[in-house]
């Protein structure tokens, strides 16, 4: 299993934008093939930072994901909306290791 964690920082004016878009994409995302959960968090002393967990059955699910049209109309939605560019870890349970 692959774990997909991404995190965000957004203007705080756009955070509500960016929960509705989220709300949105998420179902989406949950149906792509490879997908066991998406999930997002927010920080709780700086609201203006997110994070998206997500759980995928392998890398090449993650990747086709990311290769999708949905992830690139998504994320050509969202990424206006930062203050800083986003980052992102893929990592994979040390018991698998």
């Amino acid at each position: 299993m692959i774990v997909r964690l991404v995190k965000m920082e957004f203007k705080q004016v756009e955070i509500e934008n960016f929960r509705s878009i989220f709300l949105i994409a998420q179902t989406q995302i949950e149906k792509m093939e490879g997908c066991l959960s998406v999930n997002l968090h927010q920080d709780l002393k700086q609201p203006e930072i997110f994070f998206t967990i997500s759980n995928w059955d392998c890398d090449a699910s993650l990747e086709n994901y990311r290769q999708s049209e949905l992830f690139i109309i998504t994320w050509k939605k969202v990424k206006p909306l930062f203050t800083k560019k986003a980052e992102a870890w893929s990592l994979t349970s040390s018991q698998n290791l």
